[in-house]
């Protein structure tokens, strides 16, 4: 360690030292990574001020010896005490944006970035969306990219004020303040007589067992944004109860249900859920459309 910090290193040896430290570590990849090469690369760039898509031309670039240190810094805490690399940068990429990142809010990571980026197709028939809705929303990621990448006005709701404040302070990153709302909610509630295209949502939806034996990384996370009873479905359920008052007749719901997605079969065994595929991995996301919902609506009461 004494070396690394006493040797000028190039961007390409630092990445090689912190993937073999990351290597030989306990830790828990799955906030935007799902590996130590892929974290080694994303620590490095940061530190050097490089951009998080650089390509192989930047290896050679020195690294300076505040720098190094850093990395020493961030590389004991992500190793020592599991903090997740995007609450140590202070940021996260999300359908090719940066949002700022910390403890109020999960760290983005929804597969809902690629069907955002897809226009919803093909699973959105309506015409373009002009009203969306990010349900649950967090610090806002997934809201804040729907209204980036399109004209729509969207509105971004969750019961936590903490969570909204990051939202609020990505909104304005993006500068999107005037096409995004942002309200305090429990679910629909301040939104009651809206009609959305879209409604999206990465509610929390981790079982109780699963949040038991999650590994130390999601500690890091706010549990009100993970945990949503013993099966994963306590806000599943409310939001399929009610989803189809606040829907246009062409609109359609998307939400994330992730390894919960077993248990939302069996509760809801007369609904025919679609079921989304995404190139860049990903599952455990579902879609209905309005009329789905009308139709399967006694059974999901």
């Amino acid at each position: 360690m004494d070396e690394f910090r006493a040797t000028p290193l190039t961007v390409g040896q630092a990445i090689e030292y912190c993937w073999e430290r990351l290597r030989d570590a306990n830790v828990f990849y799955g906030h935007g990574t799902d590996n130590p090469w892929d974290e080694a690369v994303q620590l490095v760039l940061a530190v050097a001020e490089l951009p998080v898509d650089a390509d192989d031309g930047v290896l050679p670039h020195p690294v300076s010896a505040e720098q190094l240190q850093q990395i020493e810094r961030l590389l004991a805490r992500r190793i020592g005490d599991h903090v997740p690399l995007p609450y140590l940068l202070g940021r996260a990429w999300f359908a090719g944006l940066e949002f700022g990142c910390d403890e109020r809010a999960i760290i983005p990571r929804s597969p809902i970035a690629e069907l955002i980026l897809h226009d919803y197709q093909p699973w959105y028939a309506g015409p373009e969306p002009s009203r969306i809705l990010d349900l649950c929303c967090g610090g806002g990621c997934i809201g804040l990219a729907a209204a980036y990448y399109s004209n729509a006005r969207v509105d971004l709701v969750d019961v936590d004020s903490q969570a909204l404040s990051l939202a609020a302070e990505n909104r304005t990153r993006l500068g999107l303040e005037q096409r995004v709302s942002i309200q305090q909610s429990d679910l629909f509630q301040a939104v009651a007589g809206n009609r959305y295209d879209l409604i999206l949502s990465n509610p929390p939806y981790v079982d109780a067992g699963d949040l038991a034996s999650m590994p130390e990384e999601y500690q890091h996370e706010p549990e009100i944004a993970l945990g949503s009873g013993s099966d994963g479905l306590f806000l599943t359920r409310r939001i399929l109860a009610d989803a189809a008052n606040y829907l246009t007749d062409t609109g359609l719901l998307v939400v994330e249900v992730g390894n919960s997605w077993e248990s939302l079969e069996q509760a809801y065994p007369r609904v025919s859920f679609t079921w989304l595929e995404f190139e860049r991995g990903g599952h455990g996301v579902f879609a209905l459309s309005a009329k789905e919902l009308q139709e399967f609506s006694a059974s999901l009461r």
